[in-house]
């Protein structure tokens, strides 16, 4: 296979535009860290662009950082880590659950964009992109956005980006917005929910004027032992919902006692604070119990996002039908199910149900041979296809760039 290094934009247009004069696809990749998530692409030669890693500027005062595209996320993390900032979207690590080196960079992020735990409060990686320069399938530079948050001249073309996989164009640069991290966190633990009354809880919590800021349930498993990243908090594979809340120290103690009374009908609610409680959200985040190298990491894995009221139902039938293990985000929104490997990964189920309810089902994880078997990324209702290949088209007429990605038809 090629591997084709760039050094900078104009080295990116040279290689997209012999690619089109060639008509040859082309797979763009920072280090390669989510290349397991998807379809297998038509192509053999691959665009790196992991040598555009630079922080062009970064201003904590103005809450803006513009970076290179393969720029390693570990690192940015690092830089406003230091300055007490951070992506309030809590962008996820893929690499335990892919079983990967953690080489994630700031451009696979955008790309992929999967929020953590508090997208149910700050939104998504889409809502934090501020601008981006970027080469389409048609070989030319392109800018979009800007480096200021109130910036709404012509379409909002940055935003496209975020989630597509590399399908659009090749990142070359980025500016994302930047926070503040909280003074304080605090999470309250309710133990031994069923999965409805645990999403009722939820429900009751994020309704509630104390501005929970993540709303999780890790349900009653067999399978889940304390090698998951959840220490002792979570006992031998009990029923654990947590719920949390962010602030100035005072504000946020305030609110847990007050949050506390109104959960009273569930349980008494134990209290975690600051590093437990951090650590106890990223393992969320990164879905932990599910990792590659745990007792479930030969499984499958899902991920469903659905209107929270469905979440408990959904999740309850799929580990009824298929003996699987679910771990609920998003309030209920966020389905993550680990199903027993199978020859289609359980795809039928896992689609009757997201369907149902008005949901959509991506496969994280699964065998190459399987993920050819089956549709990886939710299949469109066919208007809703029609505009995205319009979309796609107007960015990559020729289907130069990770062709066969998102669909199992397109990769001819």
């Amino acid at each position: 296979m090629d591997t084709l290094k760039v050094r900078d934009a104009k080295d990116v247009e040279e290689v997209v535009r012999a690619a089109i004069a060639n008509e040859q696809p082309l797979e763009i990749i920072g280090h390669g860290s989510k290349r397991g998530i998807g379809h297998a692409m038509a192509t053999n030669a691959v665009l790196d662009v992991s040598a555009l890693n630079a922080v062009t500027s970064y201003e904590p005062n103005e809450l803006i950082v513009t970076l290179q595209a393969g720029a390693p996320l570990a690192d940015v993390l690092s830089l406003i880590d230091a300055k007490n900032q951070q992506f309030a979207f809590e962008p996820m690590d893929t690499a335990p659950l892919l079983g990967t080196p953690a080489l994630g960079t700031i451009g696979g992020m955008i790309a992929a964009g999967l929020a953590g735990p508090r997208r149910i409060r700050a939104g998504g990686a889409r809502d934090h992109l501020l601008g981006a320069h970027a080469v389409s399938g048609f070989g030319d530079s392109f800018k979009t956005g800007g480096k200021v948050v109130k910036n709404v001249t012509g379409y909002d073309l940055c935003k496209l980006l975020a989630g597509s996989w590399g399908t659009l164009s090749v990142m070359t640069e980025v500016t994302l917005k930047v926070m503040p991290k909280p003074e304080a966190e605090r999470t309250l633990l309710l133990r031994g929910l069923d999965d409805a009354a645990a999403n009722k809880a939820m429900t009751a919590a994020l309704g509630s004027p104390y501005d929970v800021s993540g709303a999780a349930h890790l349900p009653k498993s067999a399978f889940r032992g304390k090698t998951d990243g959840l220490g002792d908090i979570a006992g031998q594979g009990e029923a654990l919902t947590v719920l949390r809340l962010e602030g100035i120290t005072a504000s946020a103690a305030h609110r847990a006692g007050s949050l506390r009374e109104l959960l009273a009908p569930f349980g008494t609610a134990t209290l975690i604070e600051d590093a437990a409680s951090s650590a106890l959200w990223a393992a969320i985040r990164d879905v932990l119990p599910f990792a590659a190298g745990g007792a479930l990491g030969a499984w499958p894995v899902w991920r469903i996002v659905c209107p929270p009221a469905s979440g408990a139902a959904l999740g309850t039938q799929l580990v009824r039908e298929t003996g699987g293990d679910v771990i609920y985000d998003w309030g209920g929104g966020l389905i993550w199910a680990a199903l027993p490997p199978n020859g289609d990964a359980h795809e039928p189920a896992v689609r009757q149900r997201a369907n149902a309810v008005g949901g959509h089902a991506t496969l994280i994880r699964a065998a190459e041979d399987v993920r050819r078997g089956v549709d990886v990324f939710h299949p469109q209702a066919s208007g809703i296809a029609a505009l995205s290949e319009r979309v796609r088209a107007s960015f990559d007429p020729k289907t130069i760039l990770n062709r066969g990605r998102l669909r199992r038809d397109a990769a001819a």
